[in-house]
């Protein structure tokens, strides 16, 4: 027998468990926030284009898993034999690595032919405690999926399972490109009905610091323009309107 071309799945080191008063403070911030509180530092392309929540209301913040498809080659993997092969595969493969908490995020190309995860691999994601999947694809067996209550983001459904098109489970644990933004392993991730944001490890402190000082002064504007306000005033504060915020802020605090 010939030698393996390539040994798959490829695999990453294991991610640092994230400081959880991180997580907890990210989970307090908007997706929103975050991009913005990033875009202020100079970290421009955060947001995961195009995978949209399953269902509305939900919200996640989390340390990144990541899986990588590829271009299916048949000489080194297809999809030929369905989970017999995708068993062996990066999809079976990070699922056991999951931790409680996790967000997994998937390089899928935003294909509308690879359903990623079905209702089996949800079922087990949930038993494991990962917090959300965040993926550049689609879902099948959405029904069951749904009435599974994980939180999902995705571009769609498709009736095909994960390889039975033109990609392939390759790699975990590696960086990915997801809906234009880069993700690393050991990331976070905010998402909610706006959608997904990754927050690199480093600047979660800064980003959690930057939001509550804007979520204060937003919720001053927002009450002053609901009592009859100028826009132009209130948003953003002006530097006289910054001043009433900062009194308002002082008697909040005495």
């Amino acid at each position: 027998m010939d030698d393996p071309i390539w040994d798959l799945p490829v695999r990453g080191p294991l991610p640092a468990e994230p400081d959880p008063a991180l997580v907890a403070g990210l989970s307090r911030i908007s997706s929103a926030t975050a991009c913005a509180k990033l875009h202020a530092q100079g970290i421009r392309r955060t947001f995961v284009e195009g995978p949209l929540p399953l269902a509305r209301g939900q919200k996640i913040a989390g340390r990144v898993r990541t899986l990588q498809f590829m271009p299916q080659r048949e000489d080194i993997a297809s999809g030929l034999g369905q989970e017999y092969v995708e068993r062996h595969t990066a999809l079976w493969a990070v699922l056991e690595e999951v931790r409680p908490g996790d967000v997994l995020v998937v390089q899928a190309y935003g294909s509308a032919y690879t359903g990623c995860f079905g209702d089996m691999l949800v079922r087990y994601f949930k038993g494991k405690g990962g917090a959300g999947i965040v993926v550049d694809g689609r879902i099948r067996d959405l029904p069951r999926v749904a009435e599974l209550d994980v939180p999902i983001w995705s571009t769609g459904a498709t009736p095909h399972y994960a390889s039975q098109a033109e990609l392939f489970p390759w790699a975990y644990d590696v960086p990915v490109a997801v809906g234009g933004a880069l993700a690393l392993p050991g990331d976070l991730l905010v998402a909610d009905d706006d959608g997904a944001v990754v927050v690199p490890r480093r600047r979660a402190e800064s980003v959690i610091e930057a939001a509550a000082e804007h979520e204060q002064w937003e919720r001053y504007s927002r009450a002053r323009i609901e009592d009859g306000g100028a826009l132009s005033d209130y948003y953003p504060l002006t530097p006289q309107t910054r001043a009433e915020y900062e009194q308002w802020r002082e008697a909040k605090e005495s």
